[in-house]
């Protein structure tokens, strides 16, 4: 596999996620991955928020104008067009980030959190569906749950350095903490039952992504506190946690086969999105 990717590069849980990956799907999720990266690395730069603006809109006009001057527009286009992924949820995600282009980032409810967590992560989990040719509704639904509870996972793992960018998603305390990551553990169970439908020489590799980035969530939580949160740094799996994670994916994976279809779980959260984005035309 490459190692000069974003993939592998910044995001290494998915990374361990995406060796249990086909090669070929893995180069294509890399693809995709390294094309969120690049809006996102936009937004994060420490710039002027003109210029982060300035740079933001010339990347989305050169995307929309189908620039191929640039491989990551070029092999994001081609996803599109491989996999009929919808212009709809590009666009999404590029609404998400933009939020991020203000000099200050101030989230007011968990209707505005469940919304932003979907333009910049469940987006990103239903376009990942697509490549890896997920077709069951209910499923492409949980896709986009997976997300939004690996992004509330970020949100709780990320608050002092959000807060030194002038972004506050929750409140810098340790209820507002928990209460957060126990909203994303009903995400990461909502999600669970439909992964049976993903095809299965991909399914064991979304395992392994659930439960090693809800691991991240459960070291949160052991810090007990807002000072040893405060004083921990990045709190992250180390390589022998992802190990433990990943053999008890097997479980994981012989669990799936017993367990019965369920409707999808997350339906009170979903109209809250769809009172601003309709989901729907995103399936």
């Amino acid at each position: 596999m490459p190692n000069n990717s974003y993939l592998s590069t910044y995001a290494k849980s998915f990374n361990w996620a995406g060796f249990f990956l086909p090669k070929k799907i893995y180069l294509k999720c890399s693809n995709l991955y390294d094309f969120c990266r690049t809006i996102d690395n936009i937004a994060d730069n420490e710039q002027e928020i003109d210029v982060k603006k300035n740079n933001f809109l010339n990347f989305k006009n050169k995307f929309n104008n189908q620039d191929y001057s640039d491989p990551i527009i070029e092999n994001m286009w081609s996803l599109i067009k491989e996999y009929g992924i919808s212009r709809k949820i590009v666009n999404d995600l590029f609404d998400g980030v933009e939020t991020d282009l203000k000099n200050k980032v101030q989230i007011n409810s968990k209707k505005e959190l469940f919304i932003y967590s979907y333009r910049v992560a469940g987006s990103v989990g239903l376009m990942m569906a697509k490549i890896l040719n997920v077709k069951d509704k209910n499923s492409l639904k949980s896709a986009i749950d997976l997300g939004i509870a690996m992004q509330l996972t970020n949100i709780s793992r990320d608050i002092v350095e959000d807060s030194k960018n002038n972004r506050f998603y929750i409140s810098h305390n340790f209820e507002s903490i928990k209460e957060t990551l126990n909203i994303a553990d009903l995400f990461y169970e909502s999600c669970f039952p439909s992964i049976k439908k993903i095809p299965i020489s991909f399914r064991f590799s979304i395992l392994v992504a659930r439960r090693v980035y809800r691991k991240i969530g459960q070291n949160i939580l052991n810090k007990k506190s807002i000072e040893n949160y405060n004083n921990s740094g990045k709190i992250y799996v180390t390589s022998t946690g992802k190990i433990v994670q990943t053999l008890l994916s097997f479980f994981d994976l012989v669990r799936l086969s017993l367990i019965k279809d369920k409707d999808h779980l997350r339906y009170k959260e979903h109209q809250l999105i769809n009172e601003e984005i309709d989901l729907n035309e995103r399936l």
